[in-house]
C-alpha cells in the first residue's frame, strides 16, 4: 500500500468525522433552543400558554407541554431510544364493517396482549392512496381498543387498508414498526 493511498483513507475518516461533529451541534443547538424557549415560558408572570411539541417523523405522537410538565417533556425528549422488540403478536378483529361514515364499528377491536413487550398505537390508511382514515390512542400492554370510528367519513363501500402499528417505548417514540392489510366495509 501506498502512502497516497493511506493519506486517502485518513482524508475520507476526517470528513466523516466533521460531518458527525457538524450534526452533533446542530441536535445540540436544536435542544437548546427548545430548552431556552420552555424557559422562557415558566419565566413569564401571566399564565404559561399550552404548546404541543411535534416529534420528528416516526417518534410517536405529539406531546402536550404545559407549565406543570415542561421540565418532564425536556428530559424525556434527551432520553436515548430503547432497544426494539423481537416480536409483536397481533390480536384483532380482521374485516371492520362500520354502519355509516361517521358511526362506531360494530366489531373493530385491536388487543395489545401481555406477552407482547411494549405500548403500541396504530394508523389505518388507505391502501391505494396511503390517507391516514384513523389514528389510534397509544395502547398500553393488555389493553384493548373498540368502539372505533373513523376519522374520516367515508361514503359506503368496500376499501382496502394498511394498520401500520408503532411500537413504541416509554417515551412514545417508534422502536419499530409492522403492516398488517385490513379490509373495511362502509354499509351506508
Amino acid at each position: 500500500m501506498t502512502n497516497d493511498s493511506v493519506r486517502g483513507g485518513r482524508r475520507g475518516n476526517r470528513g466523516a468525522s466533521r460531518t458527525l461533529v457538524v450534526l452533533g451541534v446542530l441536535i445540540l443547538a436544536a435542544l437548546i433552543g427548545v430548552i431556552v424557549a420552555l424557559v422562557m415560558v415558566l419565566n413569564r408572570d401571566e399564565p404559561a400558554p399550552v404548546a404541543v411539541v411535534e416529534e420528528p417523523e416516526g417518534a410517536g405522537r405529539s406531546v402536550l407541554v404545559t407549565e406543570d410538565n415542561a421540565e418532564e417533556v425536556v428530559e424525556e425528549m434527551l432520553q436515548p431510544p430503547s432497544y426494539a422488540p423481537t416480536s409483536y403478536e397481533v390480536s384483532m378483529t380482521t374485516d371492520w364493517v362500520f354502519p355509516d361514515g361517521n358511526s362506531p364499528s360494530s366489531n373493530a377491536y385491536v388487543e395489545n396482549v401481555t406477552d407482547n413487550e411494549t405500548p403500541v398505537y396504530f394508523d389505518l390508511q388507505l391502501r391505494d392512496t396511503e390517507e391516514v382514515i384513523y389514528e389510534s390512542p397509544v395502547i398500553p400492554l393488555g389493553g384493548t381498543l373498540d368502539n372505533i370510528t373513523l376519522n374520516r367519513n367515508l361514503a359506503a363501500g368496500s376499501y382496502d387498508c394498511v394498520m401500520i402499528y408503532h411500537l413504541v417505548d416509554e417515551y412514545q417514540r417508534t422502536l419499530s414498526t409492522l403492516r398488517v392489510g385490513l379490509p373495511i366495509t362502509v354499509e351506508r
